[in-house]
C-alpha cells in the first residue's frame, strides 16, 4: 500500500506577488550613488566645485587686484583687461567676483562648523540629562523666536561689522535649530535596546555619547549643514546689501549687490553678476541637501 505525498498546489506565474527592491540607504557608496543619480544633482556637484575652485584660484584666474581704485576707468564694459568691466570706483569686477567667492564659502563654512559643533553640545546636553533641559532648552526657544536677520543685524551694530563678528552674528540664529534636532535624536536614541544595555554594562556617560549617540545624529546633521551653508551665503548678502555686513572695502558678492545699486539703471550687471553667483551657490548647495535627505532618511527612500 502506498503512502500518498502531499503536493504544494501550483500558483499561476501572473498571481505570484511582485517584488520589490528596497533601496539601499546609508551606505557612502550608495549615497555617492544617489548623488550621481540624477542630471540635477550632477549639475549641482559641478557647479559647487567649480565656484569652490574659483574661490581656490582666485589670486590666479583674477587679472587685477579687486582693491585697486582706478577713477579713470570707473564704470566701464568688458575689455580685454577687465573682462567683466569695471565699477564706480574703477575696480575690475570680474576680480571681485573671483575673491568675493573666498569670503562667501567662508562665511557658509564657518558658520556650520560653529552652529553644528555648538548645536551637538546643547543637544546632547539637554537630549541626555533632564535637568539641563529647562533651564537650556528655554533659553534657546528665546533665540528662536527672533528673527535670524534681525538678531545678526543687532550683534554686528553692537560689536562692529568685521569678518569674525558677521560669521558669528550669523552663526548664533542657526545654533538652536542645530540643538533642538540633535536633541530629538538623542530622545529617540537612548531607549534603543543597545543603549539600555550599554547603561547596564557601566559604560561611562562620554562614551556613551561618543559610541551610541552621536553616530545617530551623523546623518541629519550632513543635511542640516548643507541648508545652513546656503543660509549663511544669503544671509551675509542680504547683511552687507543692507550695509551691516562685512566692510564695504572688502571684495564680497554682496557688498557688490549693495554698491550696485546705485547705478542699477545705468550699469544692472554690477548687480547681475554677483546675483547670479549668490543664486547658482545657493539652489546647488540647497538640491545637493534634498539627494542627502532623500538618500540618508531610509522614509524619504521608501517614497521614491
Amino acid at each position: 500500500m502506498t503512502t500518498p505525498t502531499l503536493t504544494e498546489p501550483s500558483v499561476p506565474a501572473q498571481d505570484l506577488p511582485e517584488m520589490t527592491t528596497v533601496p539601499e540607504t546609508g551606505t557612502v557608496k550608495a549615497t555617492l550613488r544617489a548623488v550621481f543619480s540624477t542630471w540635477a544633482a550632477r549639475i549641482s556637484l559641478i557647479v559647487v566645485v567649480l565656484i569652490v575652485a574659483m574661490a581656490l584660484l582666485a589670486p590666479w584666474l583674477g587679472t587685477q587686484d579687486p582693491v585697486q581704485i582706478a577713477p579713470g576707468e570707473r564704470l566701464q564694459g568688458s575689455s580685454l583687461a577687465h573682462f567683466l568691466g569695471t565699477d564706480s570706483y574703477g575696480r575690475d569686477v570680474y576680480s571681485r567676483v573671483a575673491y568675493g567667492a573666498r569670503i562667501s564659502l567662508a562665511v557658509g563654512a564657518g558658520t556650520v562648523v560653529i552652529s553644528v559643533l555648538l548645536g551637538i553640545f546643547f543637544g546632547v546636553l539637554t537630549g541626555y540629562f533632564r535637568w539641563a533641559d529647562l533651564i537650556v532648552m528655554r533659553f534657546m526657544d528665546g533665540l528662536m523666536a527672533i528673527p535670524g536677520i534681525l538678531l545678526a543685524i543687532a550683534l554686528v551694530a553692537i560689536s562692529g561689522a568685521t569678518l569674525t563678528t558677521v560669521l558669528i552674528a550669523i552663526a548664533v540664529p542657526e545654533i538652536p535649530r542645530v540643538a533642538r534636532m540633535v536633541r530629538a535624536v538623542i530622545l529617540g536614541v537612548r531607549t534603543e535596546p543597545y543603549v539600555e544595555a550599554a547603561t547596564c554594562l557601566g559604560t561611562g556617560i562620554w562614551a556613551m555619547v561618543w559610541r551610541h549617540l552621536l553616530p545617530s545624529t551623523l546623518a541629519p546633521l550632513l543635511v542640516q549643514g548643507t541648508y545652513i551653508f546656503a543660509s549663511a551665503i544669503m544671509t551675509e548678502s542680504i547683511l552687507s546689501f543692507l550695509g551691516a555686513g562685512i566692510p564695504p572695502e572688502t571684495p564680497s558678492w554682496g557688498n557688490m549687490m549693495a554698491e550696485g545699486r546705485v547705478y542699477f539703471l545705468l550699469k544692472p550687471e554690477l548687480i547681475l553678476y554677483p546675483g547670479v553667483m549668490v543664486s547658482l551657490t545657493v539652489l546647488s548647495v540647497n538640491m545637493l541637501g534634498d539627494v542627502l535627505r532623500d538618500q540618508l532618511d531610509p522614509r524619504m527612500a521608501k517614497r521614491l
